[in-house]
């Protein structure tokens, strides 16, 4: 374990990503060059480790001079991805934060950990008023991400970047320093509640994201479907894959679903949600509409709050 490590549970840490593990950082680079290509520049420039060295120099050279930073996130001793502050101005008090992940990283919920890291370092200890998140509107795993963060979008540049002899669009969402600690434990748990909720839409063609609820529940998380005459019990995969099968191979379109009502309970580090919920969709061709009850239970972990359990009951 390196003497500078932040924990982001599931066997993974946050660690500064210096010159010196320029052939480490190329190597995974390499792996990961198939998904961060297209969104992140200088992958495109660490072709070999000269090149993967000097990139690594420019964020020292930069955080040196009090700026942009850059670190690497281990899961099970190998690095698989990052986050870093693409800018840091103290002075105006903004900042902006990046990410990047190889596919054995994912769906674990590492950046949106490692991002909190960065945010609340960057509000509560540098006093920053903005972090700002930019992303072109094709990577939709960032964007989701934004929305785990509770940032909100400001906009859209249009055509804004070169890439590869086409110009394209960046969309940019913030966060305040106000919005940040404004709901307190609640907000934090109302945000869990609407990206689970959001990860099963698939209304007007959007594909939905099944997989980030492993991100939601702490790996070990238990989740019954009580509305049969007896109750079946789910762990995350089993909960997970088949509901991404239904909802991407046509038989289940127009999916939404969403709360009419709740009530939440928070004692120090549990707390538990009562909800009120409807749905509607197209299944098999038919249109159909529902609601039903659900009961979530969370608990605080080293990476933030995350749920344990979830159980429902369909009317």
């Amino acid at each position: 374990m390196s003497v500078f490590a932040l924990p982001l549970g599931d066997e993974a840490e946050l660690r500064p990503l210096e010159p010196w593990r320029a052939q480490e950082f190329l190597d995974h680079i390499d792996r990961a060059r198939p998904s961060v290509d297209p969104w992140i520049p200088w992958a495109e420039r660490s072709t070999d480790l000269a090149s993967a060295t000097a990139v690594l120099q420019r964020y020292a050279d930069d955080q040196a001079a009090d700026g942009a930073r850059i670190y690497g996130i281990w899961l099970a001793g190998t690095l698989v991805g990052g986050v870093m502050f693409t800018r840091f101005e103290a002075v105006s008090g903004v900042c902006e934060i990046g990410c990047w992940l190889e596919p054995a990283g994912e769906g674990r919920g590492l950046v949106t950990r490692a991002c909190r890291l960065l945010i609340d370092w960057a509000f509560a200890e540098r006093g920053m008023a903005r972090v700002e998140w930019w992303v072109s509107p094709g990577n939709t795993r960032s964007i989701e991400v934004a929305r785990r963060l509770g940032m909100t979008r400001d906009g859209v540049l249009r055509k804004r970047f070169p890439h590869r002899g086409e110009r394209h669009d960046s969309e940019v969402w913030s966060l305040l320093a106000g919005d940040a600690p404004a709901g307190g434990v609640k907000a934090e748990l109302d945000r869990l509640m609407a990206a689970f909720l959001d990860a099963f839409t698939n209304t007007g063609g959007r594909r939905p994201d099944v997989g980030a609820v492993r991100e939601l529940f702490v790996p070990q998380a238990v989740i019954v479907n009580n509305t049969g005459p007896e109750p079946v019990v789910h762990d995350l995969d089993g909960f997970v894959e088949p509901r991404q099968r239904m909802l991407t191979d046509g038989t289940l379109t127009e999916f939404r679903e969403w709360e009419v009502a709740e009530r939440t309970e928070i004692f120090g580090s549990v707390a538990q949600r009562f909800s009120d919920y409807r749905k509607s969709g197209v299944r098999d061709g038919v249109r159909f509409a529902g609601a039903g009850r659900k009961t979530t239970q969370f608990v605080r972990t080293p990476a933030g709050w995350r749920m344990s359990s979830m159980a429902w009951d369909d009317e």
